[in-house]
């Protein structure tokens, strides 16, 4: 059987590109097809891969600006040619599982989420506060076409399987499809707990894009008055440093943008926190089950994932209201409570990456012999 890997585009390793690695190790012969490849932004099992790209990959810099490609990614995605391929595995959070296949090939996808920009979160991507009234309104005709097509094109998958209860609920909604819920992969056996003090921070592990509010953490460590680490890349950066300069008016709460960091520091960071903040309303989100699975306690919004991956006042704090105040309430809380890390430890251990690679693998194979 051949194997074909299907992947929306390859600029760094997140959640999405940790389940593409799994997949990667389990069918090592297949082949991997992608928008964009940022040569040595991933690790070393998924560029080993034979990789295919789009014309994406030869526009110069594309790296700086391929979002702005968004309105030709339908386009794109279809000029892959996948006929010699009998299993198609597409790991999709924007257009990849729209790709054609031959009428009597399997496609099972992977959904991280049915596309956020032209769903539910335009208003955090192009609302006019952002981008400006007369562009705000191109992109929102531009969103409700892309819509139209990522939801006609939602029947060329088979079998939809995805991260959460909560991107099955929006994939019923969105496709009118059923999708199988398996936990994406969380590196248990790096991510463990150490004898160390913790310091006095917080922690934040994010993309720097709109819909994760970390501008919610700033100001939430501001009114703390508790130091914060911002590990992460991302366009919203330099609005995030002005946010963090602005707000940042006490020596005792600084604001640290550590930008990409190597995963011993990354793990180095989780043990000697005093807590992981997630502000943003996740799909699943890796960053909070990392955080736990190093024993540390996690504030997180009470929406989306995070109502699958922390329980409250056991491995965290869950926070009702997306605003400062109410995150600052809830660090206060964190702080004074003892929460036991080799509690918080177990916990996470139940989103394992081999849990996650017999899951998949299980699925897979029953979808490939129907």
């Amino acid at each position: 059987m051949k194997v074909a890997l299907v992947h929306d585009w390859l600029t760094g390793m997140r959640g999405g590109e940790r389940v593409l690695e799994v997949l990667c190790e389990r069918y090592p012969d297949a082949e991997l097809f992608t928008l964009l490849h940022i040569r040595g932004s991933v690790t070393g099992v998924i560029e080993g891969r034979r990789i295919h790209t789009s014309p994406l990959q030869y526009l110069p810099n594309i790296r700086r600006y391929y979002r702005e490609c968004l309105p030709l990614f339908p386009v794109l995605i279809e000029q892959f040619d996948l006929d010699r391929f009998d299993l198609v595995i597409s790991s999709s959070h924007c257009v990849a599982k729209s790709v054609l296949t031959r009428s009597d090939a399997v496609h099972l996808c992977y959904c991280h989420t049915p596309m956020r920009y032209a769903w539910d979160q335009f208003g955090a991507y192009f609302g006019a506060d952002r981008i400006g009234r007369v562009p705000s309104r191109i992109m929102r005709s531009i969103m409700a076409r892309l819509a139209r097509w990522d939801r006609a094109t939602a029947d060329r998958v088979d079998r939809y399987v995805t991260n959460s209860e909560h991107v099955a609920g929006r994939i019923r909604t969105y496709y009118n499809r059923d999708a199988i819920v398996i936990y994406p992969p969380v590196d248990t056996e790096f991510f463990y707990p150490d004898a160390v003090v913790p310091e006095r921070y917080a922690l934040v592990v994010s993309a720097l894009v709109p819909y994760k509010r970390i501008d919610i953490a700033i100001d939430a460590c501001r009114r703390a008055r508790l130091p914060l680490k911002i590990v992460g890349t991302g366009p919203d950066r330099t609005r995030l440093e002005r946010a963090a300069a602005n707000r940042s008016g006490h020596a005792g709460n600084p604001v640290e943008f550590l930008g990409r960091v190597p995963d011993e520091q990354l793990r180095d960071l989780y043990r000697r926190a005093q807590l992981t903040l997630m502000t943003g309303e996740e799909d699943f989100g890796i960053a909070p089950v990392e955080s736990q699975a190093c024993g540390r306690p996690v504030i997180a919004l009470a929406r989306g994932g995070a109502l699958e991956t922390v329980i409250p006042d056991e491995t965290g704090v869950l926070v009702d209201e997306l605003t400062g105040a109410a995150f600052a309430d809830a660090i206060a809380h964190a702080l004074d409570r003892r929460f036991d890390p080799a509690a918080i430890r177990r916990h996470a251990e139940r989103f394992g990456r081999q849990r996650f690679s017999e899951s998949i693998g299980a699925v897979i194979n029953e979808t490939a012999a129907c």
